[in-house]
């Protein structure tokens, strides 16, 4: 199985964006399934469903921190090695979706680039959208009909396959 289908897979059996895509890659680097499931628990949702920035996003870099990120303090020259990849990643993803932020992803404000000089918290203020509530959604069909998730999914899957690893489709 691919890391992109192993990430569909664990999204299908309820986990959360984030736990989805790195815990596909996560046993590459040592990680096993049930720690990689709980260091990216916490991002699902846009961060706790704050609707942040997207967890397939947050998944997706965590993964290039994996592969990338400095391992001493001191090592500037690792740092911006590591941060020019989260950039250029997360660059791609924005590019093809207009956003890394989930509620501009899921519909519930407009996108930032599309809505001028209109400040965010007043267009959420408008639409009157509550942004914390932390009760999950049931995984019906109804809910992979209306979400784009799965196909961020595996965009997010898609990126670190040819940033990362060099594989392309």
């Amino acid at each position: 199985m691919t890391g992109k289908e192993k990430a569909v897979s664990l999204f299908k059996e309820g986990y959360n964006c984030s736990q989805s895509v790195f815990a596909a890659y996560a046993d590459r680097y040592g990680i096993d399934k049930e720690m990689a499931l709980k260091l990216s628990a916490s991002f699902g949702g846009g961060m706790g469903r704050m609707r942040e920035v997207c967890g397939a996003v947050s998944g997706m870099l965590m993964v290039a921190g994996l592969e990338t990120g400095a391992t001493e303090g001191k090592d500037v020259s690792g740092k911006k090695a590591n941060y020019d990849m989260v950039q250029k990643m997360a660059g791609i993803y924005r590019e093809a979706n207009g956003s890394i932020v989930c509620k501009e992803l899921l519909g519930l404000v407009p996108m930032a680039s599309r809505q001028g000089d209109k400040p965010l918290q007043a267009a959420e203020a408008e639409r009157a959208v509550t942004f914390h509530d932390t009760q999950p959604e049931a995984r019906t069909e109804e809910y992979y009909k209306k979400r784009p998730c799965i196909k961020l999914i595996q965009m997010a899957c898609d990126i670190i396959e040819k940033e990362l690893y060099g594989n392309c489709e």
